[in-house]
């Protein structure tokens, strides 16, 4: 609640600095923001004409023709989300150095920035791709509602790693290249592109202890299999979002003053 209150008085400099970035991605194009909703349908149509009708591709446990092709979606849309917080969220304050020095703000507001923009393209996406499964039959069970609580984790979990990293690599810059590679590498230990039943029973630990896979294979769960999702298994990546938010605020507020000096 701290933190909201501190942030709440510059509302409009963050919503204003999301609507200009939305702005600025489509400025001086012919179909303007349009692109917005022309480029994740185009990649739910590309995904359903490769895998279901020309690769006939099958997942295992499910008859629907139609069934890789949303758990591909369901798996790299929600995955999208998280690396864009994280890509830019490691380097927001060492991108936004001449900002912080000139205007004095609540350097929250940088990671918020990216928060609220990242959640909009989020959402674009996903309303298309929701749309896409209602006109398919893919949205007759309630449990999809749960896809609500399961981005809000995602979040929060995203905003606690990249603030924590993105303070550190303002003292050291290795930090912001270094993630870039273990980003690919996470992509492929996370379940997105293949069902985590194709993992051997003695590797199944990766999965269990990969915060980001728990949640993709709930959002899996839900969208896919049209059930709810297991809510025990996010005990884990619940208190692993605590603790990052709560790393990332502390070292945010302990060495604010040392990040100006190093910028």
């Amino acid at each position: 609640m701290n933190i909201i209150r501190i942030m709440w008085p510059y509302r409009d400099f963050i919503l204003g600095s999301v609507r200009r970035e939305f702005e600025a991605r489509y400025r001086n194009s012919l179909l303007g923001t349009a692109w917005a909703i022309l480029q994740p349908l185009s990649m739910i149509i590309v995904y359903t004409l490769i895998f279901s009708q020309i690769m006939k591709a099958k997942l295992p446990g499910v008859n629907n023709s139609l069934g890789y092709s949303i758990y591909l979606c369901a798996g790299i849309i929600p995955w999208g989300l998280f690396s864009e917080i994280m890509l830019r969220g490691i380097n927001v304050f060492t991108e936004n150095a001449n900002t912080l020095k000139k205007i004095t703000f609540p350097h929250l507001c940088l990671p918020a920035i990216i928060i609220a923009s990242s959640t909009l393209n989020f959402s674009i996406i996903f309303g298309i791709f929701t749309i896409f499964l209602a006109t398919t039959g893919g949205l007759s069970h309630p449990a999809y509602m749960a896809t609500i609580p399961l981005t809000i984790l995602l979040l929060f979990f995203a905003t606690g790693l990249s603030l924590s990293l993105g303070v550190l690599n303002v003292f050291f810059r290795d930090i912001g290249h270094f993630f870039g590679i273990v980003l690919q590498f996470w992509f492929w230990l996370t379940p997105v592109v293949y069902p985590s039943s194709a993992i051997p029973a003695r590797a199944r630990w990766i999965i269990e202890m990969n915060p980001v896979a728990i949640i993709v294979e709930e959002y899996q769960r839900i969208l896919v299999h049209m059930q709810w999702p297991q809510w025990t298994r996010l005990t884990y990546p619940i208190v692993a979002a605590i603790f990052l938010c709560w790393i990332g605020t502390r070292l945010l507020r302990h060495h604010a003053g040392e990040m100006i000096d190093e910028l």
